[in-house]
């Protein structure tokens, strides 16, 4: 096998065990020994079945059953790789120095360590369960597939979504109210075109999130930004913006991770009532919480008021699913069902039942804490690697939740943009805090550094790199 790493499979023609069988217990077996390092490629179907004097179909099945239980997994056009296991499970030889993992970031830029904030664990999806859930819903309601779904989803999705939203995250509503789409963007389009009429101004975090700046400035809304301290979004700040609609991250904001405590969030509830206005309330990665409980929804506090909740699978699930959903107040629902009454869901149907009877049989949940596990651990990991490394001359800013943190640089004589290009020099990726403004920001290089695509150790490297090449 020489694309990897010259192991040796060996088939016994005269043993009963299958020919596929034989070769995909060999290489799991070297998958979880440590000696089929993450990211190397297997050889083709082709290959193989010519250097094993095997069928191509028995290569193919032993493959199959290593990609449905995730040792694998396949790029277009490229072939298989070695997934990246949980090092809990993966054996480390002595003779490896690093099993840091080369990724492939847009413009073709490979890096070694990258530490995007939006990076999730490369073998988190769980394949085999979703595949037999998938391959269930097909058999037993492939007749209905020849109609379209509900505009606002499928309604045993929505009652799921509205079951674990109560239960876990404190907001009210049924699942009339909900409304399942693809991604952040398309949610948020529909809420521009719900709120035109009627406002054309949009309050956003600084910093804050890119995505919801670019739709509604797309949609003809002027924007307004508002600082953040410690408690969240400056409430007093906001009333002097005249803008009627806020964009808020108040469970963790983004970028720094702040909670907006109770009393700001009730002075942002009471400034809605003041103006009529709108809260726009992303609930963004609230579920990934390493101390304590996670933070109840804005909603919540105020369930029949002007405040559209927002949700997603994309972090602790896939955000190649596209599957995010709203809950819209009643008052735009009425609005929602005029202006939309002749859309369909974008969200493919066999997705979304799919994902229903997943929450519905109690996976999501597991899923979700097996998730919180293995990201705490990253977490601690990049938080202990910048204090052994950095010491005083760091600080860290938005601590206890998420999937990045943001790093302060106190001792370093460079700019941010110096470091971010003598980091990718090195093979290491880093995102400027100056992303996540819209005015020019003075004061110490920031850096939002995402811990969720890489190992333990290989966080323990990445930053080590970081300090030597970036103070």
């Amino acid at each position: 096998m020489k694309n990897a790493g010259e192991n040796v499979l060996i088939v016994d023609k005269v043993e009963r065990k299958p020919l596929h069988v034989q070769i995909y217990e060999q290489l799991k077996k070297q998958i979880l020994s440590g000696k089929l390092l993450p990211q190397t490629k297997l050889p083709s179907i082709r290959e193989l079945s010519i250097e094993l004097s095997v069928s191509r179909n028995t290569v193919e099945y032993a493959y199959q059953q290593l990609y449905t239980e995730g040792y694998i997994y396949s790029k277009p056009k490229s072939g298989y790789f070695v997934a990246v296991l949980d090092s809990d499970f993966v054996a480390h030889p002595a003779n490896v120095t690093s099993l840091a993992i080369e990724q492939v970031a847009e413009g073709g830029v490979t890096y070694q360590y990258d530490f995007h904030p939006a990076s999730l664990a490369p073998d988190s999806f769980p394949s085999k369960i979703w595949r037999s859930l998938y391959i269930d819903c097909l058999k037993e309601q492939s007749i209905q597939f020849n109609v379209y779904s509900n505009r606002q989803g499928e309604h045993s999705l929505r009652r799921e979504i509205q079951l674990y939203l109560e239960r876990s995250r404190g907001v009210f509503c049924d699942p009339a109210q909900i409304v399942i789409g693809s991604g952040l963007q398309d949610s948020l389009t529909l809420i521009a075109q719900l709120l035109r009429d009627e406002h054309t101004m949009l309050a956003v975090e600084e910093p804050g999130y890119w995505i919801p700046r670019s739709v509604f400035s797309n949609n003809g809304f002027e924007l307004r930004t508002v600082s953040v301290h410690e408690n969240g979004l400056a409430v007093e700040a906001l009333k002097h913006t005249g803008s009627t609609v806020v964009y808020v991250t108040p469970s963790h904001q983004f970028p720094l991770g702040y909670v907006m405590p109770a009393e700001n969030r009730m002075n942002l509830i009471n400034w809605s009532k003041m103006v009529g206005g709108v809260i726009i309330e992303d609930d963004y990665d609230s579920e990934l919480r390493y101390h304590g409980k996670p933070i109840p929804a804005l909603q919540g506090l105020h369930p029949g008021g002007n405040i559209i909740y927002i949700g997603t699978f994309s972090k602790v699930l896939s955000p190649t699913l596209r599957i995010n959903y709203m809950v819209l107040p009643h008052r735009l629902l009425r609005k929602y069902n005029q202006l939309f009454s002749d859309y369909a869901c974008t969200v493919p149907l066999l997705d979304q039942r799919t994902l229903a009877r997943f929450m519905e049989q109690g996976y999501w949940e597991r899923h979700l804490r097996k998730m919180r596990n293995i990201y705490k651990k990253r977490y601690e990991a990049i938080i202990q690697a910048v204090d052994r490394h950095f010491g005083s001359s760091a600080q860290i800013v938005g601590q206890g939740a998420g999937l990045h943190i943001v790093l302060t640089l106190r001792d370093t004589r460079f700019t941010e943009n110096e470091i971010v290009r003598r980091a990718q020099e090195k093979g290491i990726r880093l995102l400027s805090l100056a992303d996540a403004y819209l005015q020019h920001r003075a004061g110490y290089p920031q850096f939002m550094m995402g811990f969720g695509g890489m190992q333990p150790a290989d966080i323990e490297r990445g930053v080590a790199q970081l300090y030597r090449y970036c103070l």
